[in-house]
């Protein structure tokens, strides 16, 4: 729907002309149908993904429906962490600039709760917090709710993940006034289904938006299969390789994002780590850096990465393949945005390609594998890089006032021009890094039909393992014999003797060996020679001795029957 052809009376003009401002020219189909709802009264449960534009869906009838003579708070969003509070309270400022009486305030956790305090006296219309210090007010009575119209659960979900259910029950309890409630949420878990049912009309209207594809077609998407004791090399050969101008690194715990963090600045890149431990004035001093520019790359968790709203990131790294699909399609999301193209690279590490190809199944998209950039190569980017810096300086300065110095140079050393611009563009590119060796897993066909597990490597029917001592040995279910370590057998049933230490008598047994009933790294560690006599077992372990009298007494330590001698 075009923002300009829209009827007065359902956005107001002055409405229509702050997101015009912005830059939004139609409506997405999540605005389309909840907007006409929600201005008129009525209950709404939105279901939509991350950067589908819930934030005009619910502010642009917000604003609308607030009475600037009223100078109690008429506006309740809930968001799960400050970041997005931070955010949805700049965007309603944007969409309110020339409504006047308008007033928007964040409150969270992390702030100087007194200075909340004198801000809420101040003729608030609308309040964007966190569950925690929202509740936290209405304890105090510094939050007055009792002129509510309107209150939005926003990224419901992601609230309930992260433990805020009774604090969101505890304030919907204790509204005390008839409001229009909003519930917006990207999945529609049981937990969440409840809460609707509890809370909201019964003839709330739903509107979900299903994407076709989660992830979108302007990002370009591939994966690096590493070791884990170099990733942190790995992603700095990515940043030297592709040159990104501003990257997000995301890390599954806070520990590896300041490690990660340390050890690029180390080696000079311009990196800050951002995590739920910082306080919110490192918060805000992280993001502003990487917002204007004088931090290039912003390393963080998922949960702390929430709410981050710059359009140019040009890549996203997956430092860590993260632990649910949803936060891979948030990732990602943060690069490729307003049209522009972004690249998404994941390290990957042996076994965790099965979690690649599910979330290509769920997401329906292809990842490519890379090999990680040569040294040459990131040598070649590198000096590209500086060429392309120099070329913009001769083209648009003036070096008249150089030359000479460089000639006078040139005539002290004796030296050519050219070893000259070579030890220049040395020091430009850094120490040369050093090759990257990986150690590479085997793994089976995505496709294949052979069974493989984390403890042996199945090749077709033969199974490979090794004992203790450094001695292998093979088994083959189509072939005729098996090697143990106490001898050769043959995998048709053999017959042997055994005299019984009771009774001095003989009797006939029969071996059997279950070629699939060990593995060559099992807790028990025993080598898969099982032999059975008549109901007895006798089983050779990793923790027995090996001599003569661990064995049958019809059998030597070869593993080779012997004959018992004539009385």
């Amino acid at each position: 729907m075009d923002l300009l052809n829209i009827n007065e009376s359902i956005i107001n003009s002055q409405i229509i002309r702050g997101i015009t401002e912005i830059g939004f020219t139609k409506l997405t189909p999540i605005q389309e149908q909840a907007i006409p709802i929600l201005l008129e009264k009525e209950d709404i449960i939105g279901q939509a993904q991350t950067g589908t534009g819930k934030t005009a869906a619910f502010g642009i009838p917000l604003i609308q429906m607030i009475d600037t003579e009223d100078e109690n708070v008429q506006g309740l969003i809930l968001c799960p962490t400050r970041e997005l509070a931070i955010q949805a309270s700049e965007e309603l400022r944007k969409f309110s600039k020339y409504l006047h009486g308008v007033k928007v305030l964040p409150i969270y956790g992390g702030a100087d709760i007194g200075r909340q305090i004198k801000s809420l006296r101040g003729k608030i219309s609308i309040v964007v917090g966190t569950p925690g210090r929202v509740m936290d007010h209405m304890r105090r009575h510094t939050l007055k709710l009792g002129n509510l119209k309107m209150l939005v659960l926003d990224e419901a979900d992601e609230m309930l993940n992260m433990g805020f259910r009774e604090d969101i029950e505890t304030i919907l309890k204790d509204i005390p006034s008839e409001h229009q409630t909003a519930l917006f949420s990207a999945t529609m878990p049981p937990a969440i289904l409840d809460i609707t049912k509890k809370y909201l009309k019964k003839d709330a209207k739903l509107v979900k938006i299903v994407k076709k594809e989660l992830t979108t077609s302007t990002i370009r998407q591939y994966y690096y299969e590493v070791n884990t004791h170099n990733k942190n090399e790995v992603t700095a050969r990515i940043l030297d390789y592709y040159t990104p101008k501003r990257t997000l690194v995301f890390c599954n715990t806070k520990n590896m994002v300041d490690r990660l963090c340390e050890y690029l600045k180390s080696k000079g890149y311009q990196a800050e780590g951002l995590h739920g431990d910082l306080s919110q004035h490192q918060r805000d001093k992280v993001m502003n850096g990487f917002r204007n520019g004088t931090t290039s790359i912003l390393i963080a968790t998922d949960v702390a990465a929430r709410g981050i709203d710059v359009d140019d990131v040009e890549a996203v790294i997956n430092y860590d393949i993260p632990q649910d699909i949803e936060y891979y399609v948030h990732r990602i999301g943060r690069t490729g945005r307003a049209g522009r193209k972004g690249r998404a690279f994941t390290l990957m590490v042996g076994k965790e390609i099965y979690k690649l190809w599910e979330i290509e199944k769920v997401c329906k998209t292809k990842m490519t594998k890379r090999d990680i950039p040569s040294v040459k190569e990131v040598k070649a980017a590198k000096a590209g890089k500086v060429f392309e810096a120099v070329n913009k300086i001769i083209e648009e300065e003036d070096l008249s006032g150089i030359l000479p110095l460089i000639e006078a140079r040139l005539a002290e050393t004796g030296s050519s021009a050219i070893s000259l611009a070579a030890a220049l563009l040395k020091s430009q590119m850094g120490e040369e890094p050093e090759e990257i060796v990986i150690e590479k897993y085997t793994r089976g066909n995505r496709n294949s039909n052979v069974r493989r597990n984390s403890y042996g490597d199945y090749r077709g029917n033969v199974r490979q393992f090794s004992n203790d001592r450094g001695r292998s040995y093979s088994g083959n279910s189509r072939g005729n014999s098996t090697e143990g370590v106490y001898g050769r057998y043959s995998n048709s049933d053999r017959r042997f003797k055994r005299e019984d230490n009771n009774n001095n008598r003989r009797n006939d047994g029969k071996y059997k060996r279950e070629d699939n009933r060990y593995n060559g790294k099992n807790s028990e560690k025993h080598y898969g020679t099982e032999d059975r006599y008549r109901g007895d077992m006798y089983r050779v372990n990793k923790r027995s001795e090996r001599s003569r009298n661990a064995l049958p007494n019809n059998v030597n330590i070869k593993g080779e029957a012997v004959k018992k001698r004539a009385k």
